[in-house]
């Protein structure tokens, strides 16, 4: 899950969203916030992040993806031109835009690909920028960085009229924190060139994460922008505004059986990244830590293998393409 801010007070997500296309009453009203809860700061949140990563298959899920469907959504690109115009737009450290980078280049030989990035996280920007000085097979690539949010970028697109266009734009696990997801996919779509195409991933429906936060999400500390959203929610915005787009789920797991062993710090830390709450299994009311840890255990959130615990974390890689009847759609969106 490629962490990608979009925050007003620190602009760095946490993972507890602010879901308001959830409006089904929920049946934990004994369930609160209390007041040393509170969620997680920049930093907080890249180690909780770094955990998740080391005992998720969450970039083995990627690369099944890089190898099965993109040689496919990248063959068509750039119509027989000299370069290919990429954008990645929450990229995080990068390792992922240059996996893809290298998938175009397999696939377009001897063309030379400009790559931009808009990221708003200092630190992931120089990350990603020491993963290109140290990489040997990027000649032919150009990059430049924009270190700004999906919504600042936007609007200097807007504000300087720029009319650059893109053959390939990908959004990976970052709209659970645009504050406006139908315009952000409709501003990152009119960007695409003829016969561009743009790849968003998100969480599936079928993913723990659907279950638990459509249960407790109004029990953790909030924040300032933030939605919860996955597969379904993206792809009725997109049949909303007449986008052609393919859904590719591919499964993913997350190994959180340290979550139930008594003062294991790691599974404090997985339970701060599930819960955007720094040390919730410390400040959490003892009824809300039991009720979260027994809802992970049920088949809607996890499976058990061999001994171990496995957090459903599937996901879905939705790909759009550039079709004439986008037109109407978007001023019956204005309307």
């Amino acid at each position: 899950m490629e962490p990608a801010p979009e925050m007003k007070r620190n602009r760095f997500p946490s993972m507890n969203f602010e879901a308001e296309i959830l409006a089904a009453p929920h049946d934990n009203s004994e369930l609160y916030v209390v007041p040393s809860m509170r969620s997680l700061t920049a930093e907080e949140y890249v180690e909780a992040f770094k955990s998740f990563l080391d005992h998720s298959t969450e970039h083995q899920c990627m690369d099944e993806f890089n190898k099965e469907e993109m040689p496919r959504i990248v063959a068509g690109l750039g119509n027989g031109k000299s370069t290919i115009n990429v954008l990645g737009v929450g990229s995080g450290t990068g390792e992922q835009d240059l996996k893809m980078i290298r998938i175009l280049q397999a696939a377009h030989p001897g063309v030379l690909i400009n790559n931009e990035i808009v990221e708003p996280n200092p630190q992931h920007v120089a990350a990603y920028k020491e993963l290109v000085n140290q990489a040997p097979d990027l000649q032919g690539v150009s990059f430049i960085w924009h270190q700004l949010t999906s919504s600042e970028y936007e609007q200097q697109v807007k504000e300087k009229c720029i009319n650059k266009k893109f053959d390939f734009i990908h959004m990976i696990q970052m709209l659970y924190r645009v504050e406006d997801i139908p315009n952000t996919i409709k501003f990152f779509h009119s960007c695409l060139d003829h016969q561009g195409k743009l790849l968003i991933i998100i969480l599936s429906d079928s993913s723990g994460w659907a279950s638990l936060w459509k249960k407790y999400r109004h029990c953790l500390p909030s924040t300032d922008s933030g939605h919860y959203i996955t597969s379904d929610g993206i792809t009725a915005v997109l049949r909303r505004l007449g986008i052609q787009y393919r859904v590719h789920e591919f499964p993913s797991g997350w190994d959180i059986t340290e979550c139930f062993v008594e003062g294991d710090p790691a599974g404090g830390q997985m339970m701060d990244f599930l819960t955007g709450t720094k040390n919730f299994l410390g400040t959490a009311p003892p009824a809300l830590r039991r009720r979260l840890q027994e809802a992970l255990c049920q088949p809607e959130c996890s499976s058990k293998k061999d001994g171990r615990v496995i957090f459903c974390n599937n996901l879905s890689m939705i790909s759009l393409f550039v079709i004439r009847t986008l037109i109407k759609a978007l001023i019956d969106l204005e309307v």
